[in-house]
């Protein structure tokens, strides 16, 4: 069943992206549409209750890396199995995918910026690894 963004309760307050792969700000949140029925809401929030969606909070689960700068799709590009291209991959586009054998999603934020959300479990040896290939870019 695919959920229609215009059921989403008023009273969230949220607007959801119309476009697979992509986000947007919406009021105090950016909301992110990750798969089909399936969106990340990044922000400080009070959720009402409903019968038309579940919320499920998640905010202990990820680690936010900021990765920015003239390098960045190069640096983000030798871990990763995108095509970083502007063209494809600018900002406004988010994916679900691999960044240097972690699970992350990954977050084009402005032309050379760079959100990368991974699993605090792993966001130590993200950081390592982008520190790391950091080197050669």
């Amino acid at each position: 069943m695919r959920v229609d963004p215009a059921r989403i309760p008023p009273s969230f307050g949220l607007r959801l992206p119309v476009e697979p792969g992509t986000w947007l700000r919406s009021g105090v949140a950016d909301v992110l549409w990750l798969g089909p029925d399936e969106w990340l809401v990044i922000g400080d929030l009070d959720i009402p209750r409903s019968e038309d969606v579940a919320v499920t909070d998640v905010s202990a689960l990820r680690t936010t890396l900021l990765v920015a700068g003239p390098g960045a799709r190069d640096l983000l590009a030798h871990g990763c199995s995108l095509d970083l291209h502007p063209s494809v991959f600018g900002p406004g586009r988010c994916a679900q995918t691999m960044l240097a054998r972690a699970q992350v999603v990954l977050v084009a934020r402005e032309d050379d910026e760079f959100w990368v959300l991974v699993r605090a479990s792993f966001a130590r040896y993200l950081a390592d690894w982008l520190t790391d290939a950091a080197v050669d870019y």
